[in-house]
């Protein structure tokens, strides 16, 4: 089996396990590399092959690690994260149980679960893909921004609010989840629609299904930003239309067998 392992970079103890979880690994025969860039290249000797190579991609760290690996690979490669982070409700395996797991894998047995991912356009300009969610939020503290939402052409409500969230199902557990969104079932394929500190109570969250048209006007000449999963993506104006569709390529996850709502229960309870 081939295997790309990528550690938090700034994490000693997660590149001291991902160090060695690799010894253990090219024991075993399979074949190793490490993250493009990372020094464990050159102490293994090995160079890194493409992500198209690889059979599965093993994640050491928190959440933030799983949407970078995410994120950076393409095409994406069935992964399965390794809690080295706070809660972890995207790595699904904890230090001492993952190399008994993974070393019983087999490329052709791997049963993998696609979770959704949002493609994020603005003004006809692809700008990228969240598999958790992409956040509009005011540069001004304390200035609330206006946003029109629109679906299938429609306009069918209107935000005032601090910002607005457009997550996933899988990020219903995320930021959406901190600003009082639903926890929804990965498998459901839709939008989360949360405003930020929204000015009128009524304004409450909104779940669309990703089969419809989904699109957000920024109605404000405040100066807003544009963030997807945690990385910073853009300036936006007045006026900038954002469209949201479903990204052709939904992240992999191995599934480890472990029911979402019960890891959702049992994460939230060391909140």
């Amino acid at each position: 089996m081939k295997i790309k392992i990528i550690p938090r970079p700034d994490d000693v103890h997660a590149v001291e396990y991902a160090r060695k979880l690799g010894i253990k690994f090219q024991g075993d025969g399979q074949t190793v590399w490490f993250e493009q860039g990372n020094v464990l290249n050159e102490s293994f000797h090995i160079s890194p092959q493409t992500d198209a190579d690889a059979d599965i991609a093993v994640v050491i760290g928190g959440d933030g690690s799983v949407l970078h690996a995410v994120q950076s690979m393409h095409p994406q490669v069935p992964l399965v994260g390794i809690n080295f982070g706070r809660v972890g409700f995207l790595a699904d395996l904890e230090a001492d149980e993952a190399y008994s797991f993974i070393s019983q894998l087999r490329p052709e047995t791997i049963e993998t679960e696609a979770r959704m991912r949002v493609q994020i356009s603005v003004d006809g300009k692809l700008i990228g893909c969240a598999l958790n969610e992409a956040v509009i939020v005011t540069e001004r503290p304390a200035k609330m921004l206006q946003f029109s939402i629109i679906v299938d052409g429609i306009p069918v409500e209107e935000f005032r609010s601090d910002g607005l969230i457009i997550s996933t199902p899988t990020g219903s557990t995320a930021y959406a989840m901190s600003a009082g969104g639903p926890i929804v079932d990965p498998k459901v394929r839709a939008f989360l629609l949360v405003p930020l500190a929204p000015f009128m109570l009524s304004s409450r969250p909104h779940l669309i299904s990703s089969e419809r048209n989904l699109a957000v006007q920024l109605d404000s000449d405040k100066p807003a930003s544009l963030v997807i999963d945690g990385q910073y993506a853009g300036k936006l104006h007045n006026e900038s239309l954002i469209t949201v569709t479903e990204s052709p390529e939904p992240a992999l996850f191995i599934n480890v067998n472990k029911n979402f709502f019960t890891k959702v229960d049992r994460k939230l309870r060391t909140l």
